[in-house]
């Protein structure tokens, strides 16, 4: 079985209270939650959060919700807490990230696709990257693989280096991903992750990933033609509309 947990706080630094802004009408975690509904791999969705203003929206829009500690530096180390609370044995979790509101639920069933030998370890979503500005912008986690498809490393720099291109036709002679902030864990794996110490790699490009690869965790990662837009900024908002209708 499979649950899909949906890290969520207030305090955020560069924009308090994202979970509550509001997008067209409705809130972003309120956005993410029922897209994650509707992914069809996905038994039960919660939001994990140490916030009682989150807490209460989430219940007032019908949705399950779960009070968690306050310390937690990463979603990650949110979503075990959270896993321990919900009563329930689930051979793999989804964090799906909650700021990431136009989330496709058949991404996330994209991702459980990866599960089904039961052995894959951790497992993410990576798409191909199509604009220039998404290529230099260190909002934007890159992401390498190799041959099996499983993340040789994430930064927020564009890697890899073209030698001998100029660096405005880097698109056009190589193929860029960038990373989409959904996760699987085994549940097992995502207890012994926490307990890893932070990592100097991690600490160089503020990246948890990177902590996991550097003890020797393999990542699998699945390929998704749909893009992926995540909320960093109250700026972003408006940014992203934008985007969204010029694609439509």
């Amino acid at each position: 079985m499979i649950a899909a947990i949906i890290p969520a706080r207030f305090n955020s630094t560069r924009f308090p209270g994202k979970p509550l802004a509001e997008i067209r009408g409705e809130s972003m975690i309120s956005r993410v939650y029922h897209q994650a509904k509707k992914a069809r791999s996905i038994e039960r969705v919660v939001v994990a959060t140490d916030d009682n203003r989150i807490a209460e929206h989430v219940r007032s829009f019908g949705g399950e919700v779960v009070i968690t500690s306050g310390g937690h530096i990463s979603g990650t180390d949110r979503c075990y807490e959270a896993l321990g609370l919900l009563g329930h044995h689930y051979q793999y979790v989804i964090n799906v990230q909650g700021d990431e509101p136009f989330i496709d639920p058949a991404q996330i069933d994209l991702l459980t696709g990866l599960l089904k030998d039961g052995n894959t370890e951790l497992a993410t979503l990576i798409g191909v990257i199509r604009r220039k500005e998404m290529l230099t912008d260190p909002g934007e986690v890159k992401v390498v693989i190799d041959k099996k498809g499983e993340a040789l490393y994430f930064s927020r720099q564009p890697i890899p280096y073209l030698r001998g291109v100029d660096m405005k036709n880097w698109l056009e002679n190589h193929t860029y991903y960038y990373h989409v902030g959904l996760y699987a864990y085994r549940s097992d794996i995502l207890e012994k992750i926490t307990k890893l110490p932070v990592s100097l790699l991690e600490r160089a490009e503020s990246l948890e990933q990177l902590r996991w690869l550097e003890h020797g965790y393999r990542i699998k990662c699945a390929i998704t033609d749909k893009e992926s837009y995540c909320i960093e900024t109250p700026e972003d908002i408006d940014k992203v509309l934008r985007i969204i209708a010029s694609n439509r």
